[in-house]
């Protein structure tokens, strides 16, 4: 870092980044303040402008124009949260590895005229999941949620070595699609579809959730609580608010928890680091976030 004396900051030469994030409700989001406070350290100029499809009173439909705008005004990249990680994907020009096998983009890379969709989400859970969790039983786990952020998890639950998850969600073709695209890459058997939701419970080390409930404009708990017990771990990826019912609940209990935090914090370190190719420093946007409170 560069600096005149200790209280001033001085903005290296060279390119503006504008970069953003594409969502539905994301005004809370914390992306603004993690992504631009690393950059104000390292001297960048640095300029991380929401796209809330809920302020714009659009639809995933306006992807196409929304990726047409970003790339007409100089654009870096730009992040995707809810609902658009798996819609944005028909409208990008190539995957990265992780991206392809997750099948779903949390990152896009606009780069010498195209759009390169990435993921980020999988390192950032399997980053925070390492730190908090290091030592838990991985043999059956259940998982809440195979939208966007459930496939990304899922992988990363598995990469963690996680012998048999078992997948929930609203749409059950959508957890089918998921298990199958997980055991092709992981192995057979190691993804299902949960059956009983009570009988996978009793049977599990842990849960993860990986689904809306919880959020602040989608409240409450996305299992009966009388499922949880205590020597259960349950890991959530909701990071706003920080402390979710289910981890008031999971906690009240006795079990051990993770909170979405970390996620959040990886993920957006990954996502820096492709929008500008500049490593950030990790324990710094850690720090800033928990400067942020809950």
């Amino acid at each position: 870092m560069s600096t005149q004396n200790d209280n001033t900051l001085v903005v290296k030469p060279g390119r503006t980044w504008l970069v953003g994030l594409i969502g539905e409700g994301i005004q809370a989001s914390r992306s603004p303040y993690l992504h631009e406070q690393e950059a104000r350290v390292q001297g960048l100029r640095y300029l991380y402008q929401l796209v809330d499809l809920n302020v714009l009173d659009l639809t995933p439909d306006a992807l196409p124009r929304l990726l047409d705008a970003q790339q007409l005004m100089g654009f870096a990249g730009s992040n995707v949260t809810h609902p658009c990680k798996q819609a944005v994907i028909p409208f990008l020009d190539e995957l990265s590895k992780d991206a392809a096998a997750i099948g779903a983009v949390n990152t896009i890379v606009y780069k010498d005229g195209k759009r390169i969709g990435h993921n980020t989400d999988w390192w950032g859970f399997a980053e925070s999941f390492k730190r908090g969790l290091p030592d838990v039983a991985r043999r059956r786990v259940v998982q809440l949620g195979a939208g966007g952020a459930g496939a990304a998890v899922a992988h990363a639950a598995l990469t963690l070595g996680v012998e048999r998850l078992a997948l929930v969600d609203t749409d059950p073709k959508r957890a089918a699609a998921l298990a199958e695209r997980l055991c092709a890459h992981f192995g057979a058997g190691r993804a299902v579809v949960a059956g009983d939701l009570a009988t996978e419970m009793a049977e599990a080390d842990g849960l993860i959730h990986a689904t809306p409930v919880g959020m602040l404009g989608h409240p409450g708990m996305p299992l009966p609580a009388e499922l949880l017990r205590p020597e259960l771990w349950v890991a959530e990826v909701v990071y706003f608010p920080l402390e979710t019912e289910l981890l008031k609940k999971a906690r009240a209990l006795g079990c051990r928890t993770l909170n979405g935090g970390g996620m959040a914090v990886f993920q957006a370190v990954g996502a820096f680091q492709l929008f500008t190719g500049i490593e950030p420093d990790a324990e710094r946007m850690l720090a800033h976030f928990t400067a942020m409170g809950a």
